[in-house]
């Protein structure tokens, strides 16, 4: 028995399908092993993994045409937001062909792309999600802004467009506000997203004190790009971050995970120095504020205090001509006791005095001759002691009327 050959059997496999499956077919896949030729052409592979066990339960290789990923690819991204890479799951439009040389493969005719956006969203959902249940979703936005953020952390790449326009926005700001901005370079596009701004993030954390404000901006680049801003690590670190960040890393209409957990969320690089401009415009304005209520309380105190020294000044000729007159009035009253108080104690004295002369009088020897007593005397002076008399001596004896001279016979 001769038998097919190979190619016969192959060429009849592709009769086969061609036969039964001559229409074109919508796919739900996710794409891995995307390879750009140099021809233009994109070759991939078509994978479904199992929900429970994520082990592959079906493949097949996919081809996209010059002409259609040259429409199709541009068409993706901008719908998106998403870059067509690896890892994405498509809702494709294929033809089934099989070669005799290259076997069985989906030729991709056309790609819907909303069906890749509701999975994005879905994606977003989920991490939003785990985020509300893990109590962290809205920890970043529940941070009081700083009244002045001044000292800012940037999170950008240094050559970013976006990162010029902000830093020139800042720095020529009209109204001359100072801002002391620090780059923390990050890749802002492709798979290294996640890490490098997380590594940022762990760079300006050891230096905390040192900073008002995280700002996360990206200028410049594709909309495709914006992938690597949904991730939950990502999203995690940034809601539980101990200062505000500000995200400015979309366009006006694409949202990302990041921005749903950041405290502020503006659109573009220039937005963010704007907003941080108006904060400083609003401290400004209550610093005003502030200055014109000391003013006008400085100014209603010394009218307050003038008018005040002014009624003092009216009332002194009364209060003085009151303590005048009190003082007046005091001193006749004191006058009236000084009087009254000396007449008291000069009767007082002049009874004390007759008590005294009354004393005196009764002791003088005066009276003490009027009572009988005599006194002798021997040359004018008293003999108190027999004594001092000798015989001869002349006495003389004092009574209370008249002398009596004698001579001592005797002592």
């Amino acid at each position: 028995m001769e038998g097919l050959s190979l190619f016969e059997l192959n060429a009849l496999v592709k009769r086969s399908i061609t036969q039964c499956l001559p229409d074109e077919y919508w796919v739900r896949a996710e794409i891995s092993d995307v390879r750009h030729h140099t021809t233009g052409h994109c070759y991939l592979e078509f994978v479904q993994k199992d929900p429970k066990g994520n082990n592959l339960i079906a493949k097949a290789r996919g081809t996209i045409w010059l002409n259609v990923f040259r429409l199709l690819k541009p068409y993706f991204e901008e719908t998106t937001g998403q870059a067509f890479v690896s890892g994405i799951k498509v809702l494709v439009k294929v033809t089934v062909e099989f070669h005799e040389l290259y076997g069985y493969s989906l030729m991709v005719q056309d790609i819907d792309p909303t069906y890749t956006v509701g999975d994005m969203v879905r994606r977003r959902n989920e991490i939003l999600k785990q985020l509300q249940e893990e109590g962290v979703l809205t920890l970043n936005k529940e941070l009081e802004m700083p009244l002045l953020p001044q000292r800012i952390a940037v999170i950008s790449s240094a050559t970013a467009a976006g990162y010029g326009d902000f830093s020139h926005q800042l720095s020529s700001n009209a109204h001359g506000y100072y801002f002391h901005t620090e780059l923390f370079p990050a890749v802002m596009q492709g798979d290294q997203v996640e890490g490098s701004i997380l590594s940022a993030l762990d760079a300006i954390m050891e230096r905390l004190d040192d900073f008002d404000v995280v700002v996360i901006i990206r200028g410049g680049g594709a909309t495709s790009d914006l992938s690597g801003f949904d991730t939950y690590p990502l999203a995690a670190a940034c809601a539980q971050f101990p200062l505000p960040v500000i995200t400015g890393i979309g366009h006006e209409r694409d949202d990302t995970v990041l921005d749903s957990v950041s405290h502020t969320r503006v659109k573009t690089p220039t937005a963010a120095a704007e907003l941080l401009i108006g904060y400083a415009d609003s401290a400004a304005e209550q610093l005003y504020a502030l200055s014109e209520q000391l003013r006008e309380s400085a100014l209603w105190r010394l009218s307050r205090e003038k008018r005040r020294l002014s009624a003092l000044r009216n009332h002194i000729p009364a209060l003085a001509l009151k303590q005048l007159t009190d003082a007046r009035m005091g001193l006749l009253g004191i006058k009236n006791n000084l009087k009254q108080s000396a007449t008291v104690l000069l009767t007082a004295q002049k009874h004390k005095l007759e008590l005294l002369r009354q004393r005196i009088t009764d002791a003088s020897p005066e009276k003490l001759l009027q009572r009988g007593y005599s006194i002798t005397l021997k040359n004018g002076k008293a003999v108190t002691d027999a004594s001092q008399v000798q015989p001869g001596d002349m006495l003389t004896t004092r009574l209370s009327k008249g002398e009596v001279t004698s001579v001592a016979t005797s002592p």
